[in-house]
């Protein structure tokens, strides 16, 4: 959610013209990510919890490809942008061993 704080705050700096482009994706990638790490969470098995890490997990590479492009076209603050490509390659590999751990445990309702 620190995530999505931060960029929040960092697409209210693009150019208006992005409004419904990069910003509307960049919005929606940082909601994904949390959104369905918590709606993953209330899933019966394992396995269904890690498919909705898998959604979180496309989702920050969703937002991180946007947060590339805004670099090369020059939007933003380059400090804050190069802030949230390190966090969001954080949150990917957090996810990614989380789901993997998951993955290889079995859930009490998956016997």
């Amino acid at each position: 959610m620190d995530f999505c704080d931060l960029l929040y705050n960092y697409t209210e700096t693009l150019p208006i013209k992005e409004k419904y482009n990069l910003i509307n994706q960049l919005e929606k990638c940082g909601v994904s990510i949390p959104s369905n790490i918590a709606e993953g969470s209330g899933k019966r098995t394992n396995i269904h919890f890690a498919e909705f890490l898998t959604t979180s997990l496309t989702s920050s590479y969703e937002a991180e490809t946007q947060l590339l492009i805004c670099s090369r076209r020059k939007y933003g603050n380059e400090k804050d942008l190069g802030e949230l490509l390190k966090k969001v390659e954080e949150i990917q590999k957090k996810i990614f061993n989380f789901r993997e751990t998951i993955i290889n445990t079995q859930s009490p309702g998956s016997k």
